[in-house]
């Protein structure tokens, strides 16, 4: 009977006795193994060697990645709070409507952006912003706890984008809230990346809560007419 040892058996031998290559260093510099990046052999110190450099370099590359995150995140909290500070200062609802489009255009470059509303009084003159929508875009903004990102649109919100409708591969949706939803945000863009459905929304949040705050100063909230 063959009294070699198979490799489950070597590997518990210096589990068990994690000293043995102090006593025995001439074995643990004599025992080489393949390159994990060619075909010649290096010494086990060596093969260490490089795997310490392999992490070393995942680990910075994972730290390069944690730092444009955070400078993303950084640059896109003081573009949110300078759009904060301008709604704050709009003195009406058209103002507030002309500052976000302006400053989502400019700082924020998102191409299309259309804001709709309902349960609020309706202007003399009926701008597009006050155009009936669908009960069932209503009742779907009423049950969002947050904004939606994704490829698809909802109902007929690509259409209040008109000739670029067919276009446009991505949407945001931020409901407007004040108690009960009476308005929604809808950002579009041609490029089916900008936004995606796991994407970060803390952002669109903060925008669109401020928004609706900023709204609910200058909207009469009553019952308006919907689209069936």
């Amino acid at each position: 009977m063959s009294n070699a040892l198979n490799s489950d058996q070597i590997a518990e031998f210096f589990r068990a006795n994690p000293d043995f290559f102090e006593s025995n260093v001439d074995v643990l510099l004599n025992i080489n193994v393949t390159h994990p990046h060619g075909g010649r052999t290096v010494s086990i110190p060596e093969r260490q060697l490089i795997a310490t450099r392999e992490k070393v370099k995942l680990l910075e590359s994972k730290l390069s990645e944690l730092v444009k995150f955070g400078q993303e995140n950084d640059a896109l909290s003081e573009k949110t709070q300078r759009l904060t500070l301008a709604l704050i200062a709009c003195a009406s609802a058209k103002q507030l409507i002309d500052t976000l489009y302006l400053d989502l255009l400019d700082n924020f470059q998102v191409p299309h952006v259309a804001v709709r509303f309902w349960d609020v009084a309706l202007p003399e003159v009926l701008q597009p912003e006050f155009q009936p929508v669908a009960t069932e875009l209503i009742q779907f903004v009423d049950a969002m706890t947050s904004p939606y990102c994704g490829s698809h649109p909802v109902y007929e919100t690509n259409l209040w984008f008109g000739e670029h409708a067919p276009h446009l591969k991505s949407y945001a949706l931020v409901p407007l809230k004040k108690g009960a939803s009476f308005g929604l945000l809808l950002m579009a863009s041609e490029n089916a990346e900008r936004f995606y459905a796991d994407m970060g929304t803390i952002f669109l949040t903060r925008i669109g809560d401020v928004f609706a705050h900023c709204l609910a100063r200058h909207l009469s909230m009553v019952r308006a007419p919907t689209s069936e």
